[in-house]
């Protein structure tokens, strides 16, 4: 079994969460898979993904604060700075959250939980595109 692959671009405008949780239920329904994994990955380096509370954006917004305060801007000890002061914090970012995540799919649906939900988490500042592969077994 092999299931159906998509790649989709999400466009971001800088730093923050953004919800993508529609737009990979849309590809797991465009799959008709009853049961099964849906698995979703980033193509980058400089952003990532997580499953995070989806009905109050402080929690976001406390998230980002906090891996801010993690992994500064500035830090004399980075020496890839080639592509600005944010693209090494972005990397380690990256790193210490995840690249791909897998969802259980029951009766054609993500298996979220009620306050759950999907987010592409942009670590640069620059607007950029990034692409999500969607794997529906």
């Amino acid at each position: 079994m092999s299931g159906r692959v998509s790649e989709v671009s999400v466009a971001t405008n800088g730093q923050g969460m953004i919800d993508v949780s529609g737009l990979v239920a849309a590809e797991v329904a465009n799959a008709s898979s009853d049961d099964g994994l849906c698995t979703v990955f980033i193509r980058h380096t400089s952003a990532s993904l997580v499953v995070q509370e989806n009905a109050d954006p402080s929690a976001q917004d406390d998230l980002e604060r906090w891996l801010e305060r993690l992994v500064p801007e500035g830090d004399p000890l980075y020496q890839h700075t080639a592509e600005g002061p944010d693209d090494m914090p972005a990397h380690i970012k990256a790193a210490l959250t995840a690249t791909s995540l897998s969802i259980p799919v029951r009766a054609g649906k993500l298996m979220l939980g009620t306050w759950q939900g999907i987010f592409l988490w942009e670590h640069r500042r620059g607007h950029n595109t990034r692409r999500l592969i969607i794997h529906v077994l």
